[in-house]
């Protein structure tokens, strides 16, 4: 029963999630590009919404990319440079710094939009719903620490790396490899994958949003030729152009 538990967590369910993930976000923008957006609350009450959003983004935007570069890159490539042990280590200071600001910061979020009644009457139920993943999600990963500590040799690390290695690259034996894993890093993958799967149904697809940053960033200046009006003598008359 647990082996035929862990094919469909581990080795079916990956490939749902993800199909999920990259159909159903296509699926959203392509039908219903007006609800691609965060849906900012801002406007009711800012305070510990600059607080909150700031913690969370910072930590949640450097465990992504931490989880993605240190999950998807292969051993050989960088033993050379930092062995298993301490890369396990860094990973264990880095990302539990960074857990514990999402953390917080998540924690802001989920008290503001339940205590707040203005806030919680415009809320959807799928932004509680995330929000609270999200919490127990970042709370599982700080758990996940201590149960690290007791494989220092980097040999845990190894075998997650591994496992999302053969996921990605659709090689078999992925599911073997858990064998040893504790429930705890079980549950929190399963709960990754799972926040993949609701990704393209909630606020989240302003994610992808993000990686337009830097074109937009980058764009050349418009020309914007304002049309002159005729106003009395005195008035001021709006600029010629403007860059925006």
């Amino acid at each position: 029963m647990t082996a035929w538990l862990d094919t469909l967590l581990f080795g079916i369910y990956p490939y749902i999630c993800l199909s999920v993930f990259f159909i159903g976000s296509w699926v959203r923008f392509d039908r219903d590009q007006y609800t691609w957006k965060s849906d900012s609350s801002q406007l009711l009450r800012a305070g510990s919404l600059r607080w909150g959003s700031n913690l969370f983004h910072i930590g949640v935007l450097f465990l992504f990319f931490g989880h993605s570069v240190g999950m998807l890159t292969p051993h050989f490539l960088y033993e050379a440079f930092i062995s298993a042990g301490n890369k396990q280590l860094m990973a264990m200071v880095s990302g539990g710094i960074a857990g514990l600001l999402g953390f917080v910061g998540v924690s802001i979020l989920l008290h503001r939009r339940l205590s707040d009644a203005r806030i919680r009457a415009t809320s959807k139920t799928s932004d509680i719903v995330l929000l609270l993943l999200l919490w127990l999600q970042l709370a599982l990963g700080l758990a996940t620490i201590p149960l690290s500590a007791k494989h220092l040799d980097g040999s845990m690390m190894m075998l997650l790396a591994e496992w999302a290695q053969r996921i990605v690259t659709f090689r078999s034996g992925a599911v073997g490899l858990l064998a040893d894993a504790g429930w705890i890093f079980k549950a929190h993958m399963v709960l990754g994958m799972s926040i993949f799967l609701i990704f393209p149904f909630t606020r989240l697809v302003h994610v992808w949003s993000g990686f337009g940053t830097l074109a937009y960033v980058l764009r050349p200046y418009q020309l914007v030729r304002a049309r002159r009006m005729n106003l009395p003598q005195g008035h001021m008359q709006p600029s010629d152009q403007r860059r925006v």
